[in-house]
């Protein structure tokens, strides 16, 4: 790969680089479509899926198309007015609620907490060390997700080196990119010592524990309690967590790794958090993605039939 080509990939996250590549692929291998391709086969390609792929699914592979287009020197197709009526006419037809996973509420989050606690407790009453380490890295991996309010990529990408932690003070957490940092400039995310379910006693646990001094944060255990080099796969991070919710005897199916995030987010809300303070805490740009996570019931928590007067 010459240095062009590196950093070109560079100016991509991973994620999209592999979202991007299985759209075209799908577009060109399972639909039969040939490349580069007309404005026309791209509205029969909408057409032929639009009943069967949500509308951000369709929007998705068409930003694949572009790009492929802009960048091999093509003329774009997804930009013709033809296709911009094609989406509006999907939207009119094939309308669909927007899923959104259930917030993990706060008395959830400590019956959870308590949960792994037993586990850490009936661990170490029986020398288990791979289930000890397993309760710590999961009690962690909660906590810091619920009161930093960070995506599962964010969590995966966590790496000791680019935290400092101080018992009964904070943690502040460095990530050189992320989602809404477009310009690679780096964020750094500070949280305070709690009373109880405190982040920061969790990863000081777990890496005192785990013996990790620099690397991954979160790393996938074998069943014979070896911890792995690299970091948990952000994918893998829904599966642990409805694990984890499930042995706390939560209905696990309703929530994902975005449910850590909008719980927070409707706790701080319920806890009289102004939205500007809200975005800046978690590192919201824009107020319609802040919105898109707090819970409007919130807003009648003291008006709600059979809520405390």
């Amino acid at each position: 790969m010459s240095k062009v080509e590196q950093y070109l990939q560079a100016g991509t996250r991973e994620n999209t680089r592999r979202s991007y590549q299985a759209a075209v692929e799908h577009f060109e291998v399972s639909w039969g479509g040939f490349l580069p391709a007309t404005g026309d086969s791209i509205v029969r390609y909408l057409a032929d899926h639009a009943g069967e792929h949500a509308i951000s699914t369709l929007k998705l592979r068409l930003a694949a198309l572009s790009q492929w287009h802009v960048t091999q020197g093509f003329p774009d197709p997804t930009k013709t007015p033809t296709v911009r009526q094609m989406l509006k006419g999907i939207r009119t037809l094939h309308p669909a609620r927007e899923k959104q996973a259930a917030p993990l509420q706060l008395h959830h989050l400590q019956s959870v907490f308590a949960q792994l606690q037993r586990e850490a407790e009936q661990a170490a009453q029986q020398h288990d060390l791979r289930g000890l380490l397993r309760s710590k890295r999961d009690a962690a991996l909660v906590l810091i997700g619920f009161w930093r309010g960070f995506r599962a990529d964010e969590l995966s990408r966590l790496q000791v080196e680019h935290i400092q932690a101080q018992a009964g003070s904070g943690i502040t957490f460095y990530l050189p990119h992320s989602k809404g940092d477009r310009q690679h400039l780096g964020a750094t995310y500070q949280t305070p010592a709690l009373n109880s379910l405190c982040p920061v006693e969790a990863y000081l646990d777990w890496i005192t524990l785990a013996g990790i001094s620099h690397g991954p944060v979160f790393r996938r255990l074998d069943r014979w309690g070896n911890l792995a080099e690299s970091a948990l796969n952000a994918n893998s991070l829904i599966p642990l967590l409805r694990s984890i919710l499930h042995r706390a005897g939560l209905p696990a199916e309703l929530y994902t790794s975005h449910s850590l995030r909008r719980g927070f987010a409707t706790w701080a809300s319920s806890n009289g958090w102004d939205i500007k303070t809200l975005m800046a805490y978690v590192g919201w740009k824009d107020m319609k993605s802040a919105l898109r996570y707090v819970d409007p019931a919130t807003s009648f928590a003291g008006l709600a039939m059979g809520s405390a007067s």
